[in-house]
């Protein structure tokens, strides 16, 4: 099966989390013998301001890393037509420009035998409704939803012929234990945003590691120059951007990590976690959580990892867990178990090729394996 996936970019992951998930199943899909292209836009964001910050070397390390992934750049003159006529399957991210979504649409309506399915990883349908309500999904065969209440935000309002959740998970060829010495006592991998967990990050972070005088750590972007003063009041080390395939490593010398949700996804998307969950637990380090609710029984809170619903009982938490080795022991065994038996990659490619074997048109379902079709 020939596979074409538009994304926002798959060599950069700045400030752009879809880019973890996508590669992890790009990469399983390659494993199972399929062919798998990106085509991301000239001039995204994400891949402008890494480029900006971290130099034009970025696509020869992507190259390094994920040499079995290819993806190119298309411009405002690239025939997307010819394209999508050799695919088998076309997966189109949620932050595709509106009028490529719609032209593709079209594509398939006036003949197209590829499959063509639309994939949400974002809050947008409930924080800015109007921009998914203006999407034209009318030809797309289905619509792939990262969380339960976002697939119900699609059915209700009538978004997409057919309406599926697909999780994220881990790539767990890149994210799994590795035997490194515990360092640091706390590590924060997560992007500041767009002020959507400024105080939650205060609180489930900063005043914590600040009050016990833990060693701890933040990776990530967009932080203002308050945060930044904030962080080094706490006398927390912050280390900036730092690539996807990087981390492992880094949560390797960590005795524990958090887990802070945005706002919305705590609000109007229960159920969601980020990606960063599957990653930790998958690498085996100890997690605590601030509140979020698992409406889809992803995890068992409380066994897989520890949840705080306050200050407090962050502080409380992260004192036992970088203090007792046996607690850290436990939730390092049992955060990977749930990761190992139901969060992966290739989990996800397995519930991906179940869905084409549903709503595929014919050239997909004869390229689907024997087991699946």
């Amino acid at each position: 099966m020939r596979v074409l996936l538009y994304t926002h970019s798959l060599v950069s992951d700045w400030n752009h989390g879809n880019a973890h998930f996508l590669r992890g199943v790009a990469r399983d899909l390659i494993s199972r013998g399929h062919e798998v292209v990106a085509l991301e836009p000239e001039g995204g964001w994400s891949r402008t301001n890494l480029e900006a910050e971290q130099g034009t070397g970025i696509a020869d390390r992507f190259a390094e890393v994920f040499p079995e992934l290819a993806s190119f750049q298309y411009d405002i003159d690239f025939n997307h037509e010819a394209a999508v006529a050799e695919a088998d399957l076309v997966l189109v991210h949620e932050w595709t420009e509106p009028s490529l979504v719609a032209r593709l649409g079209r594509a398939r309506r006036n003949g197209g035998t590829f499959t063509l399915l639309f994939h949400d990883t974002h809050h947008r349908a409930v924080s800015e409704e109007k921009s998914i309500a203006d999407l034209d999904l009318s030809d797309y065969d289905a619509v792939l939803a990262f969380g339960e209440t976002l697939s119900e935000r699609y059915r209700k309002a009538g978004w997409g012929r057919r309406v599926f959740t697909w999780h994220e998970a881990a790539d767990t060829r890149l994210f799994r234990p590795r035997a490194a010495a515990r360092g640091t006592d706390v590590v924060w991998i997560g992007n500041w945003g767009d002020g959507e967990r400024s105080a939650e990050i205060d609180a489930f972070l900063i005043e914590p590691v600040k009050r016990l005088g833990l060693s701890a750590t933040v990776r990530g972007v967009r932080y203002p120059l308050d945060a930044l003063e904030r962080l080094a009041a706490a006398r927390i080390d912050f280390g900036g951007w730092i690539a996807n395939a990087d981390v492992p490593a880094v949560f390797a010398r960590a005795r524990s990590t958090v887990h802070i949700p945005r706002r919305p996804y705590v609000e109007a998307l229960p159920g969601i976690p980020t990606i960063r969950v599957f990653e930790a637990l998958a690498c085996g380090v100890p997690l605590v959580s601030a509140p979020w609710d698992d409406a889809e029984g992803l995890f068992r809170p409380g066994t897989d990892y520890l949840v705080a619903r306050d200050t407090n009982e962050m502080a409380k938490h992260l004192k036992a867990v970088v203090s007792d080795p046996d607690l850290a022991r436990a939730l390092r065994i049992a955060g990977l178990d749930t990761i190992t038996r139901r969060h992966t990659c290739h989990h996800r490619v397995a519930e991906l090729l179940g869905i084409l074997a549903e709503v595929g048109t014919a050239r997909v379902r004869a390229a689907l394996p024997e087991t699946v079709a």
